[in-house]
């Protein structure tokens, strides 16, 4: 199935970055709903396609990505079909809930609600860990998070929470917690990517990030900053200086870089 008619309105910022990764014409993708305790969710899947694989038995290594403050968009779904086409069954995930898609004025006070109950966040981002580990063809022992903003913000706290995955990678996610990593929570290997001009991650809550995964004893861990990087760098679009925000494509390929590579190593 070819990009376009997986994601036919893409805006032309979105199409370029999802051109960095060659399209191999075997990529399948869709709406996919489930339930979280009496509350729909609604994600999008994008799956390499089995019967183009040499044996179409094989299990899969798998990708959550998790959303920015704007719900299930276009932007986490390009990422869904990218690791797609690097052959990662890649399902972007749904905190909000089903047809819950806040514009710039709500986006805030909906990401701020999670931010307010970490159990209830956590609770919600493990039923969306969940639904892709059921899905057909995942390697259970093979699964990533990742997280762009709010989601880079919710992919640490499963980190925190002692989530059963293989790696968690989090783009200019916030580092702060209203519930820090016990000893010992902290298993998966971490990846954490931010901007040296985030006004959202200054530099002394990179150092409180680094002196609380030290006191919880976890032992594989790296932060990687981005030199003039603001928030939302890997976005394309993002365009807010005024804010603290915006777009910059050297970030946003380096940093999807050290991704895959990180992800080639451990997964």
């Amino acid at each position: 199935m070819t990009t376009t008619e997986l994601l036919p309105d893409l805006s032309p910022e979105l199409r370029t970055v999802l051109d960095t990764v060659p399209d191999t014409g075997t990529v399948r993708g869709g709406d996919v709903v489930w339930d979280d305790d009496g509350t729909p969710l609604e994600g999008w899947l994008a799956t390499p396609d089995a019967a183009a694989s040499a044996d179409p038995d094989e299990l899969r290594p798998a990708v959550l990505v998790l959303h920015d403050w704007f719900g299930v968009v276009d932007h986490v779904k390009v990422r869904a079909v990218m690791l797609a086409r690097l052959g990662y069954v890649a399902l972007a995930g749904d905190v909000y809930g089903q047809g819950v898609r806040p514009g710039p004025e709500e986006a805030g006070a909906q990401a701020g609600a999670w931010y307010g109950d970490v159990p209830a966040f956590r609770a919600r981002l493990a039923a969306n860990l969940e639904r892709l580990r059921s899905e057909p063809g995942v390697d259970p022992a093979r699964i990533a998070v990742m997280g762009y903003c709010f989601g880079g913000s919710g992919a640490l706290e499963l980190a925190r929470s002692g989530a059963d995955v293989a790696a968690v990678a989090s783009f200019h996610g916030g580092l702060g917690t209203q519930l820090p990593a016990e000893e010992g929570a902290v298993t998966a290997p971490l990846l954490v990517m931010t901007g040296t001009a985030d006004p959202v991650v200054p530099d002394d809550a990179v150092v409180a990030f680094e002196d609380e995964l030290r006191a919880a004893g976890a032992t594989d861990w790296q932060v990687v900053s981005y030199s003039d990087a603001m928030h939302a760098f890997a976005v394309p679009g993002t365009d807010s200086p005024e804010h603290g925000a915006q777009y910059q494509a050297v970030a946003d390929r380096r940093s999807w870089a050290q991704m895959r590579a990180f992800f080639d190593e451990v997964l």
